[in-house]
């Protein structure tokens, strides 16, 4: 059994360390560094998990290619169970450029490849109910899985007392609604950041972004906000956290550390602040190196940073 089912998008990552400036038309800008690193919600979500000691699981597609194999030989070095790590025979693995500049948000050129053949049809609600949380990852990159198989496996989940966390990666403006809704219905705690938000809502104020979410059926709204934290909104009221300070190299992953603290606390038992205060460690972990895995703590180094930076969360 599993503590934790992540399935969703996976890619391969090309990063390069924080450059000057972006170039211009045929200028070479040096960068001290690049990087080949695991990426994508699932993959992420699923590395740091074990490197907290939490024994977790992934579903996804990678290509028959050199980046689907350096993927699973991360993936599994790392000490994520890849058994249900399955290979397209048509397509390449999915890869993302990620361009750091120096004072600058990160910016990425993608290319979908495997994962618009996940249909998630590759997950059983039997394997849902060997878990004990759920997580679905960069739901709505593509035009599948489609939310009529998406929904089984949520319900599932709830009929077994599992919760169920959604993530997403909204591409551009559309109209998402009617493959989000379904599934916002069945989902436990819902963590977007602030501009998928404004995509999917419409709202620029976080906090009509996770009312709206409520509305929707979710039963904890977090809208993340890079460094000016997050807002969450429950059963229990409106709450909001800062984020940490800490050496910021590049922000590739934080969210998915965000997930991934979140997860741990609620495999602990912890209430929603104190899933937020582990979600906002891991993220703080997350962005002091290059690479979405590479910085986040393991549990120890977790249990060390919260100790000595206990983070103050306010009732609004």
């Amino acid at each position: 059994m599993l503590d934790v089912l992540c399935f969703g998008i996976i890619v391969s990552d090309h990063l390069c360390s924080p450059i000057s400036r972006v170039p211009r038309a045929g200028e070479l800008v040096l960068s001290p560094r690049f990087e080949l690193a695991i990426g994508g919600n699932a993959a992420n979500v699923s590395t740091d998990l074990a490197k907290l000691g939490v024994k977790v699981g992934v579903v996804g597609l990678v290509g028959q290619d050199v980046f689907g194999r350096h993927v699973r030989e991360s993936l599994e070095a790392a000490g994520v169970d890849c058994r249900l790590l399955c290979e397209s025979p048509t397509s390449q693995t999915s890869q993302t450029l990620i361009v750091n500049v120096q004072g600058e948000d990160r910016r990425f050129i993608h290319a979908v490849g495997a994962n618009a053949d996940f249909d998630a049809s590759q997950v059983t609600p039997d394997m849902v109910r060997d878990c004990r949380v759920l997580f679905l990852g960069g739901y709505l990159l593509a035009e599948k899985p489609p939310a009529e198989n998406i929904v089984p496996l949520f319900r599932a989940a709830r009929q077994a007392g599992i919760p169920t966390l959604l993530d997403v990666v909204v591409p551009g403006p559309g109209d998402y609604w009617a493959r989000l809704r379904p599934v916002l219905a069945l989902t436990d705690v819902f963590m977007p950041n602030e501009d998928e938000s404004v995509l999917l809502t419409g709202e620029t104020d976080p906090w009509r972004q996770a009312e709206a979410f409520r509305s929707a059926g979710v039963r904890t709204a977090i809208i993340t906000r890079g460094g000016q934290g997050c807002v969450i909104v429950c059963d229990d009221g409106r709450f909001e956290a800062p984020a940490h300070r800490v050496p910021f190299v590049d922000g590739t992953g934080s969210g998915d550390a965000f997930v991934s603290g979140y997860i741990l606390g609620l495999l602990r038992g912890n209430d929603t602040l104190d899933c937020v205060r582990l979600g906002s460690a891991m993220g703080a972990s997350c962005v002091r190196s290059t690479g979405a895995t590479t910085g986040v703590f393991n549990a120890e180094e977790l249990a060390e940073f919260l100790a000595a930076y206990p983070l103050t969360i306010a009732r609004r």
